[in-house]
C-alpha cells in the first residue's frame, strides 16, 4: 500500500473511532459520573468509631462504607428500613427495601418488584464477601432536572445545596454518616478547546519541515518525546479513575486497570513506545538514508497520535466542563492531563500525515517527471 492510502486510511479510521466512542463516553454517566458540578464530601460518623470508614468515590456517584470491626453494621433506606449489612460475614442486601432497587442506577429508576415492603422482615441476600460496600445514595445527590434556585440566581459562585444524613445501625444503637453537597462553578469549557486547539495547531505545524532535513529529523524527535509525555498523562489519567472508583493499593490498582478503562490505559503504552521509536529515530541520522524508514516511523505516530486523542483524551474531555473531575486530585491537574493527552495525539496525528503526504509526493515526483 503507498504512503497517501495509508494515510487516507488512517484518517477515515479515526473519524469512525471518533463516532464510536461518543457514544460510550457519554453513557459512561449511567452509572458512575464522568464529571459533575455537585461535590459530595463526607464530614463525619457520629458517634466516631475506628472500624468504620465512609468516603464518596465516582466523582460523588457513590458511597463507600468499610467496616473492619467484628459486628455488623446496617445501612438504613429511604423509609427507616433495613437497606444493607456490612460486616465480617460480608455485604448482604435486604430485598425487600425500595432502596436496594432504587440504587442500583444513578438516575434512580429501578422499578420494585412486588415483594418490596420496607415494613417487613428484611430478607438478606449476600451480595460480597468483604467488608466494603458502595451504593448509589440519593440523599448525597442532586437528581433534580435542573439546578438549585439559589444556583439559578448566582450559578458564579459557591453554594451550599444540603447537609446530608445517612443513617446506621449498630448492634449498641444507631449511627450516621454526616457529609454536605455543595455547587462548584464549572469551568469555560470553550477556553479549554481553544487552547488545546492551539496546541494541537503549533505541533501540527512541525510536519511541514522537510522530513529528510535536520529540522525535520529534530521534529520527529520532538514529536516523539510529546507523545512519550502525552502516553504518560493518559496512563495518570486511568490510574486516577480506578482510584477514584475506590481502588486501594498496587493489588487494586491492577486488578481496576485490567477491569475499567483498558483501552485509555493501552492506547497511553501504545503512545510511550511509539513515541521512544520516533525519539530514537529523530535522534539518530540513519533515518535520513531511507523514505521507507521515515515513512513507516511517520506512519506510527500518526496512528499512536490517533488513538491516544480518542481513545484517552476524548473520552476524559468532560473534565472541561466540569467542576469536580472522576480522579481523586485538583480539577485543574486532571484538566492539564487532558490537554496534554489531546494536543500530543492530535499534534502528533496532525504532524505525522504531514510528514506523510510530503514524502508520498517526493517519492512520485520521479516518475511523473519521466518522459514518456
Amino acid at each position: 500500500m503507498t504512503l497517501l492510502p495509508r494515510a487516507a486510511l488512517l484518517l477515515a479510521g479515526t473519524v469512525t473511532a471518533l463516532l464510536a466512542t461518543a457514544a460510550p463516553a457519554a453513557a459512561h454517566g449511567a452509572d458512575a459520573l464522568n464529571g459533575s458540578d455537585y461535590r459530595a464530601e463526607v464530614t463525619a460518623v457520629t458517634p466516631a468509631r475506628p472500624e468504620l470508614r465512609v468516603r464518596v468515590v465516582e466523582a460523588g456517584a457513590r458511597l463507600e462504607l468499610t467496616n473492619t470491626g467484628g459486628a455488623p453494621v446496617e445501612v438504613i433506606g429511604y423509609s427507616g428500613e433495613p437497606y444493607l449489612r456490612v460486616g465480617p460475614d460480608g455485604v448482604f442486601e435486604n430485598s425487600r427495601s425500595p432502596a436496594t432497587y432504587l440504587n442500583r442506577t444513578l438516575a434512580g429508576d429501578t422499578a420494585l418488584p412486588a415483594e418490596v415492603d420496607p415494613a417487613a422482615a428484611p430478607v438478606w441476600q449476600r451480595v460480597d464477601d468483604g467488608p466494603t460496600v458502595r451504593w448509589h445514595d440519593q440523599r448525597a445527590l442532586w437528581r433534580e432536572a435542573g439546578p438549585p434556585a439559589q444556583v439559578r440566581a448566582a450559578p458564579d459562585r459557591e453554594h451550599r445545596v444540603r447537609d446530608w444524613v445517612v443513617p446506621l445501625r449498630a448492634a449498641d444503637g444507631p449511627l450516621e454518616i454526616r457529609g454536605t453537597l455543595d455547587w462548584v462553578p464549572p469551568p469555560d469549557a470553550y477556553a479549554w478547546w481553544a487552547l488545546v486547539t492551539l496546541g494541537a495547531l503549533a505541533v501540527g505545524a512541525v510536519g511541514v519541515l522537510p522530513a529528510a532535513s535536520a529540522p525535520g529529523r529534530r521534529a520527529l524527535a520532538g514529536l516523539g518525546g510529546l507523545l512519550v509525555c502525552g502516553g504518560l498523562a493518559a496512563v495518570l489519567l486511568t490510574v486516577g479513575q480506578v482510584r477514584d472508583d475506590g481502588a486501594e493499593g498496587i493489588g487494586g490498582v491492577l486488578a481496576g486497570l485490567l477491569t475499567g478503562p483498558v483501552w485509555a490505559l493501552l492506547v497511553g503504552l501504545g503512545a510511550i513506545v511509539a513515541g521512544w521509536r520516533a525519539l530514537t529515530a529523530g535522534s539518530s541520522a540513519s533515518v535520513a538514508s531511507g523514505a521507507g524508514r521515515r515513512s513507516n516511523v511517520d506512519f506510527v505516530v500518526a496512528l499512536a497520535g490517533a488513538c491516544l486523542a480518542l481513545f484517552a483524551g476524548v473520552t476524559n474531555a468532560a473534565v472541561f466542563a466540569r467542576s469536580v473531575p472522576p480522579v481523586p486530585w485538583p480539577a485543574m491537574a486532571a484538566r492539564v492531563l487532558v490537554v496534554l493527552v489531546v494536543v500530543a495525539g492530535a499534534g502528533a496525528l496532525a504532524a505525522a500525515v504531514l510528514r506523510l503526504h510530503a514524502t508520498g509526493r517526493a517519492a512520485v515526483t520521479p516518475v511523473d517527471a519521466a518522459p514518456g
